[in-house]
């Protein structure tokens, strides 16, 4: 519909001047064409706004009411293309065509050029810099709310990376420091069940405690699942492998440290990842190999260290209870990868179980252990390109990716910037085109006709011609209007459009009068 309305007041002048008499001969078809040319001119005009234009300018040398259409269709350049430099190529490729068309194969007088040279600035060239200025002044509205999606989503994953660390230090404290007292619970239940002081009244009891134990554990390994973050952990408590390994000792566990150093020397990535190591090996004997003695030791080698905790084959077999899941070895194996160095856990062929860490005794470069629940976001930072444009100059929502904040407000200032050299152009580039313009015309214009205002008033009245000090050798057009014969025109070189100032009348080669003519 706005094509529509669009070619409906176009048409307007073109139809009007065609359709109002006197009827040359093949008037109307000639009338069809031109609407026909005008009509395929508003309907490439979204897709080739160029094409339209060059259109109405070729539909200007047949009938001069396309000069109305000019304009618009300069501004929808500027307004719906992406590049400058085709829109620049055209214009000057008209500019340079019709010079040479007016001036050497029609002859037209250099006053004439001027008028049709400064119809295509003001009519062809500044349009489109409005419009083009307008483009830009859209893209800049569409960067900054862009800038402010991606800083709102950008302050929505902050919180939820503050959410999901919290999850995830909570359940690594859960795991670590629960999980670690409930098997020491666990084990210190089923010492009393085997002991033979106790009557059976109380070894029974301390069965049911040891299986509720078994069960409190499960459950909270099924919570920690559900709160645990890939990537996530941290130390809880600042105890050494020293400190850990007496408590585990205390609560009865058969365990020995054999250390080749003080593990408080490591870097705190490395010594994070051995203090994790010890604590989980412990953690799964005393679940899993209640009275079986356990062996920790550290040892180093050049530029890396060894963790090995070995437990013996439990006594008695096994405690009953639920199947591990290998989620706590996951969890380990990858909080060694994260300190740069490998894990290696299985059973022995006595029937022990063995787990072994190296770990570079200073973590690698860019490596260790990274900020707990930093999930990677699903709509994640994507590169940002050049989308194509619709009918108005913008990209769709639709088809528009996320952002992340540095590209959005790169993006920002790049719309900034090209705004300030749009409105710098708009404003800027007509008044200097104007003044290259009549930087060109006034010398043409003016060359040999210039009168000034001494050498006019030192002509006198009745002198012949030929005695007529400092008269011009060349004289301008006649002006429109002028129906004296005999008389001459000449400029006292205003500019820029170098009009005519003086009139020079003779009779019989004789001056018989001279006045300044009115602007």
């Amino acid at each position: 519909m706005r094509d529509v309305l669009l070619f409906a007041v176009l048409a307007a002048p073109v139809g009007y001047a065609g359709a109002t008499p006197p009827h040359p001969r093949y008037a109307l078809p000639l009338l069809v064409v031109k609407l026909l040319m005008l009509a395929t001119a508003v309907a490439v005009s979204r897709r080739r706004p160029l094409v339209a234009l060059v259109l109405v300018v070729l539909g200007s040398l047949v009938d001069g009411n396309f000069v109305f259409a000019i304009p618009v269709f300069s501004y929808l350049v500027g307004r719906r293309s992406a590049a400058a430099a085709p829109a620049v190529v055209v214009f000057a490729l008209i500019a340079a065509g019709g010079t040479v068309l007016n001036l050497a194969l029609l002859g037209t007088a250099a006053a004439t050029w001027f008028l049709l040279a400064s119809v295509l600035l003001f009519a062809g060239v500044f349009p489109w810099l409005v419009g083009r200025y307008r483009r830009q002044q859209q893209e800049l509205v569409e960067a900054g709310r862009r800038h402010a999606e991606a800083s709102a989503r950008e302050e929505r994953g902050a919180a939820e990376r503050i959410r999901l660390r919290e999850r995830a230090r909570i359940a690594q404290e859960m795991h670590d420091s629960l999980g670690h007292d409930l098997s020491l619970i666990a084990l210190r239940a089923a010492a009393l069940e085997v002991a033979t002081d106790l009557d059976d009244r109380h070894r029974f009891a301390a069965g049911e405690l040891r299986a509720s134990v078994a069960t409190a554990t499960e459950r909270l390994h099924e919570i920690i699942g559900l709160l645990r973050e890939e990537g996530a952990g941290t130390r809880p408590a600042d105890e050494n492998v020293a400190e850990l390994v007496d408590g585990a000792r205390e609560a009865g566990i058969a365990v020995r440290l054999d250390a080749e150093f003080d593990a408080d020397e490591l870097p705190t990535v490395v010594g994070h990842a051995a203090h994790r190591v010890v604590r989980e090996a412990l953690t799964n004997a005393a679940r899993y190999a209640p009275g079986a003695a356990v062996t920790v030791s550290l040892s180093r080698s050049g530029d890396r260290i060894e963790v090995t905790v070995v437990n013996a084959p439990p006594p008695a077999g096994p405690l009953p209870g639920p199947p591990s899941h290998g989620s706590g070895l996951l969890a380990l194996a990858e909080r060694v990868r994260l300190a740069g160095g490998t894990l290696d856990a299985g059973p022995r062929d006595d029937g022990g179980f063995a787990v072994r860490a190296w770990l570079p005794v200073r973590p690698r470069d860019g490596q260790g252990p990274e900020p707990a629940g930093n999930p990677v976001d699903a709509s994640g930072p994507v590169s940002p390109s050049r989308w194509p444009m619709d009918g108005e100059g913008l990209a769709p929502d639709r088809a528009r990716p996320a952002e992340a904040p540095a590209d959005a407000e790169r993006r920002l200032q790049v719309a900034r910037r090209r705004v300030r050299r749009s409105l710098l152009a708009a404003l800027g580039a007509p008044a200097g085109f104007a003044l290259v313009l009549s930087l060109v015309y006034y010398p043409v214009a003016t060359a040999g006709t210039v009168l000034d205002q001494a050498a006019f008033d030192e002509l006198r009245v009745g002198a012949p011609r030929a005695d007529l000090p400092g008269l011009p050798h060349r004289q301008l057009d006649r002006p429109a209007g002028a129906d004296r014969d005999g008389c001459e025109y000449y400029t006292d070189g205003n500019f820029p459009l170098a009009q005519p100032t003086w009139r020079l009348c003779f009779a019989g080669n004789r001056l018989v009068s001279k006045e300044r003519i009115d602007q």
